[in-house]
């Protein structure tokens, strides 16, 4: 609603029905844990629900189960940014590289997440840097910080930004910060020409 509500909100042509709320699904108590582009012209471009849900039990003393509120969604998703294939993705989906690949034009993939304090230190960096190694592209990771009051649950932040090699390019600070880098897309052509894996491939 959130998302409907600010395109709505952005719209530069009145009379325009507000896009339908790219989170809602079937059942009322189980949304769709949702990415969405919003052009600058207010307008929804695209929105993405994610596919795998976090059902875990990571040992840090919680039990995460999403899909009890949550419907998973089937389907990968690009959309176009100033003429750049961008692929979208949520959190727990970094952990299944089919995904990625499944978005193989893309140059740019992004991944807003909440990665727990226990699982963030020991895998975040490794799998960000591997999806932007293996798919050649640039990865922008805007990452939840801070401790929920409800839950006392921790949330690992640590925003990132990965270029093609797997070099980071940017990370914000511990707590509340930004992560700015410049994106050298000719860079990523001469990553991919001279290991050109998306032609190797096999599997």
């Amino acid at each position: 609603p959130c998302a409907r509500d600010r395109a709505a909100t952005r719209r530069r042509a009145p009379r325009r029905r507000p896009p339908p709320s790219p989170g809602r699904a079937g059942d009322p108590e189980r949304p769709f844990n949702t990415s969405v582009h919003v052009g600058p012209d207010g307008l929804l471009r695209a929105s993405y629900r994610k596919v795998h849900l976090f059902d875990v039990d990571p040992g840090d003393g919680h039990a995460y189960r999403e899909s009890a509120a949550t419907t998973a969604g089937a389907t990968p998703m690009t959309t176009t940014v100033q003429g750049t294939e961008v692929g979208l993705s949520i959190c727990y989906d970094l952990r299944f590289p089919e995904l990625y690949r499944a978005m193989h034009t893309a140059r740019i993939v992004t991944v807003p997440a909440a990665f727990t304090a226990a699982t963030g230190k020991d895998h975040w960096h490794v799998l960000l840097r591997a999806r932007a190694i293996e798919n050649q592209v640039f990865v922008i990771a805007p990452a939840q910080h801070g401790t929920h009051p409800d839950t006392k649950r921790t949330t690992y932040g640590k925003s990132l930004i990965v270029d093609p090699w797997g070099d980071v390019l940017a990370q914000a600070p511990e707590g509340p910060g930004l992560a700015v880098a410049e994106l050298d897309f000719a860079r990523q052509d001469a990553v991919r020409r001279g290991m050109p894996v998306a032609s190797h491939r096999r599997i």
